[in-house]
């Protein structure tokens, strides 16, 4: 992919990830950022699924995909189903609501109170979202590699 595409890609998704921030206290750029890293760009997000959200409770539209989870460190190969959704813009909305209502009140709580898009990350990552070791960290990095908190609205 290009460096253009990828920019593409990023502008793409502002719009969305902002209002979910104003809604839901998701970081755009840690939206964005979850986004590029579990979709590859938007090259894998079957259904529109740009986060990889499994369908667990889930009575909406779905499809099965392979995955990968690392079960007592080590990475197994699944057949999993996953959320689906009409746009690009219902996943990034549905990633916040997931994150804000998931567990509640205290699964996502301290990213949900973090000050801003790294620290949210790291919580996230805390949290359990990815089974992938040192997965808040690599979110960080996509976060500092794009400048994404340039996207980030004030918290005050």
């Amino acid at each position: 992919m290009t460096p253009q595409q990828q920019n593409d890609f990023i502008v793409s998704l502002v719009p969305g990830a902002q209002a979910a921030q104003k809604q839901w206290g998701v970081f755009a750029s840690v939206s964005i950022a979850q986004a590029i890293f579990e979709s590859a760009w938007g090259t894998k997000a079957p259904g529109n699924n740009l986060y990889g959200i499994q369908a667990f409770n889930w009575h909406g539209a779905t499809v099965m995909e392979s995955t990968h989870e690392y079960v007592h460190g080590v990475d197994t190969p699944e057949q999993e189903k996953f959320r689906a959704y009409p746009s690009p813009a219902e996943s990034i909305a549905d990633h916040a609501a997931f994150l804000a209502n998931n567990g509640k009140p205290t699964r996502y709580l301290a990213a949900l109170n973090a000050a801003d898009g790294p620290s949210q990350a790291i919580a996230i990552g805390a949290a359990g979202y990815s089974t992938t070791p040192g997965y808040g960290q690599m979110i960080v990095n996509e976060i500092h590699a794009r400048n994404l908190t340039q996207y980030d609205a004030p918290t005050t």
